[in-house]
């Protein structure tokens, strides 16, 4: 299970710059644990580009994931691992300003999750706001969960052609659902449920 973390487990509230601007969905702790008791391991995968603009280290990073790390682990819930990606082609700090293949949609964070977890990539599912975390399902062959908060909302109104989303629902809450449901369907016999 892949999951985005800024409009999907926390709120957008734009770069995180500081601990105190960390909100979870008044649902995400819910929805982890019940992964988490499905046994389900619980990856975020999840774009940090603030770096390569100088916003933020990966130093804070880190201690941002710890924090959340601690505000679920008060609800009983814990993610497995996290996995980020620090570049941007824009980016005003040379060492991080690049082409990569870890800023989705590119799959290196899901390669290098499967690899280091022993996870399948093809039997597994992304979760995210945005037509990037779609592409990411895409590009590694899992099946792909848009939720409308966050930027996915916005994104459900302007559709790609070329790429559409397993499953469109409200929240993570209903992406948990839906994937407790589906999760034994083969991809090829999941059903798109706009109002999951």
């Amino acid at each position: 299970m892949f999951l985005d973390r800024d409009g999907t487990i926390i709120e957008d509230v734009g770069y995180i710059d500081r601990i105190d601007r960390i909100a979870l969905m008044p649902w995400s702790v819910d929805a982890i644990r019940a992964l988490n008791r499905a046994g389900l391991p619980v990856v975020v995968v999840t774009n940090q580009s603030g770096v390569a603009r100088r916003y933020f280290s990966e130093r804070f990073v880190e201690e941002a994931h710890q924090e959340l790390d601690r505000r679920l682990a008060a609800g009983g819930a814990h993610i497995d691992a996290y996995y980020y990606c620090p570049h941007h082609p824009d980016g005003t700090a040379p060492e991080y300003r690049r082409h990569c293949e870890c800023r989705k949609p590119g799959r290196a964070l899901v390669d290098r999750a499967a690899q280091d977890l022993g996870l399948d990539p093809q039997r597994s599912f992304v979760v995210g706001d945005t037509w990037l975390d779609i592409g990411l399902a895409r590009a590694s062959g899992a099946r792909g969960v848009l939720v409308r908060t966050g930027a996915g909302a916005i994104e459900e109104a302007r559709p790609k052609p070329d790429l559409s989303a397993d499953a469109v629902v409200d929240n993570l809450a209903a992406a948990v659902s839906w994937i407790l449901l589906n999760r034994q369907l083969s991809p090829q016999s999941a059903i798109r449920d706009p109002q999951c």
